[in-house]
This record gives structure tokens, sequence and C-alpha cells, in this order.
């Protein structure tokens, strides 16, 4: 019988309520918090609060740089597949697949502007 009420247990749980996350503050926000936080608790100079700057100035670069190397190499190899798809599949069949793309494409731009 304990066997029996755990697994009626299991299979009757109640789903978890999610908790609202507190929204991520944009990157201006979360940077003028960061330096506030750096120039506060460590009591940077003047000197050192320029040094900061820069060093934040050039990792958003070499980040930004490396997203989009990143952006185009994932673009890339979607490209390589759709094509390698299209040679696979007969002339009967490529319009619907078309139809999949067109699907597929609205719903990975509908969710990238859910995440905005």
């Amino acid at each position: 019988m304990v066997v029996g009420a755990f697994a009626s247990r299991l299979y009757w749980a109640t789903p978890v309520m999610s908790k609202q996350l507190p929204q991520r503050p944009n990157p201006e926000e979360y940077r003028r918090q960061y330096v506030n936080e750096m120039q506060n608790r460590l009591k940077l100079t003047p000197d050192q609060l320029i040094k900061l700057n820069q060093i934040l100035d050039e990792t958003g670069k070499s980040f930004h740089a490396e997203h989009d190397r990143h952006t185009q190499a994932v673009k890339t190899i979607r490209e390589e597949q759709v094509d390698k798809n299209r040679q696979m599949l007969t002339p009967e069949q490529l319009p619907e697949y078309e139809k999949i793309r067109q699907e597929h494409e609205r719903a990975r731009a509908a969710q990238q502007a859910n995440r905005k």
C-alpha cells in the first residue's frame, strides 16, 4: 500500500507554480550598476574608474564581435543543412518542405521577439 500511495502521489503531483523572475537589466543599466558597485565597494580612484570603463568598452567590443561571428557560423550551418535537405528531396516534396521552413522561421522569429 505504501508503494501505491507513493506512486499515486507521483502521478497526481500538482504542478509547480512558476515564480515571476525579475527582469534582467539592459546592458547599459547592468554596466551602470556594476561600475557603481565597483566604485563604492572598492573605493576606486578616478584613474581606476577610467581604466575600468576602458576595460568594459574593450570587453564589450570583443563580446559583440564574438557574438556576431557565432551568429554567422550558425547561419552558415543552417543554410548548409537546408541545401542538403533540398538535394535529398524530390521535386514533389520541395513545396511542402518550403512551407515547413517558413513555419519554422516564423516560430523562431516569434520566439526571439519574446526574448527581448
